[in-house]
């Protein structure tokens, strides 16, 4: 307990997460997902009204007034040619909503709507009917339903207050499912596809093995460190009953390789449980260059002829912090920690000794730049 101390002062604004828990069984359904049982993206293009005077400006957002008059003349309403149309209720929006695996027709989901122009604010507002198509460019939902906007907003005498943003809002079940998108587990004689999370071959060749020890028989075979071919049933009943009892095999996957993550932006390092370093010596010192300048101002005598000089005078000096060699080791996690600890190092120190200890050979962990 007395690294985790030194952990918080040694390396400060620095996250270390300690992965050193032993593997442990799950279930596969946490480590795998059947192959085209996934979620479908759908995006649409519509009109929010009924905003309170905070809707696009038409003027500088024309498509806004074009959807509306489109929109009106599929209604039967012509607007004359020419006419400026200038609504601050209307705001032109984006509607995208995810569509799960097996939908029906009569089913709702959930969208998500964003403004695509300069209106202030959604709140309060109505999306007209809007079909929400997928990749292929047919129509699958059709959205429509009042706005919930989480955010809220004033202005008053050229000041302005908001909570969150509004430009955005969601409607809970405000799309209806029209078209079920096709789907046929085991058309080709039943051959179903199990695929993994991450590619890990010792963790297939285990989930095979658990498998089969499941089923009793040899029903599974890797095709490679990601995909698993499962012989299933032809008939529909009884491979929901088979694929039920696939997820609920319990494999114990193998040990993630030994990973430094560094994220350069927040000066972030994480390391896994994996992480060892061999011995070496570290000599880390800082350089400083301070620049001074001062102004001094030369002034004649009274009544010389002599004119007021400004003169600008800097001083440049540059430090440099000694280091001295420190010998770094550690067979585990917690004694790597201790070790980089001794340094006393910052973020931005910290990540350059990584990537010299990897250059040297002493840090055994694949090192990662994000």
């Amino acid at each position: 307990m007395g690294a985790l101390p030194r952990l918080a002062s040694g390396l400060a604004f620095v996250a270390m997460i300690l992965l050193a828990l032993p593997a442990q069984a799950e279930r596969l359904r946490d480590l795998a997902s059947f192959a085209g049982v996934r979620d479908n993206a759908l995006v649409g293009y519509g009109l929010v009204v009924g905003l309170d005077g905070t809707g696009d400006r038409t003027t500088q957002a024309p498509f806004t007034g074009q959807s509306l008059t489109n929109m009106l003349s599929q209604l039967g309403i012509t607007v004359p040619a020419g006419t400026n149309m200038q609504l601050r209720n209307v705001a032109a929006v984006m509607v995208t909503a995810e569509m799960p695996a097996f939908a029906r027709p009569g089913q709702n989901l959930d969208v998500v709507v964003s403004s695509v122009g300069n209106a202030d604010s959604l709140r309060g507002g109505t999306l007209l009917m809007t079909p929400l198509k997928g990749a292929d460019g047919s129509v699958y939902a059709l959205a429509q339903g009042n706005l919930l906007v989480g955010g809220a907003g004033a202005a008053a005498g050229g000041s302005s207050v908001q909570v969150n943003q509004q430009g955005g809002g969601r409607i809970a079940n405000g799309a209806t499912v029209e078209r079920e998108v096709p789907l046929d587990l085991g058309a080709n004689g039943g051959l179903l596809e199990l695929q993994l999370e991450t590619d890990d071959f010792g963790t297939a060749q285990r989930a095979v093995s658990a498998i089969n020890q499941a089923f009793g028989r040899v029903v599974a075979s890797a095709r490679n460190a990601r995909v698993i071919a499962l012989d299933g049933p032809r008939d529909p009943n009884a491979r929901v009953n088979f694929m039920a009892r696939v997820e609920n095999v319990q494999v114990t996957p193998t040990e993630e390789p030994a990973r430094v993550v560094l994220n350069s932006r927040t000066g972030s390092v994480v390391l896994n449980g994996q992480v060892t370093l061999r011995r070496a010596a570290v000599a880390q010192g800082n350089l400083s260059i301070v620049i001074d300048s001062d102004v001094d101002v030369s002034q004649p005598n009274p009544f010389g002829n002599g004119q007021t000089v400004v003169t600008q005078n800097a001083e440049i000096s540059i430090q440099q912090q000694p280091g001295t060699l420190k010998v770094v080791e550690g067979a585990d996690l917690m004694e790597v920690v201790d070790a980089l600890n001794s340094l006393g190092a910052t973020p931005n120190d910290l990540m350059s000794i990584l990537e010299a200890l990897k250059e040297a050979g002493s840090l055994r962990a694949e090192l990662e730049i994000i």
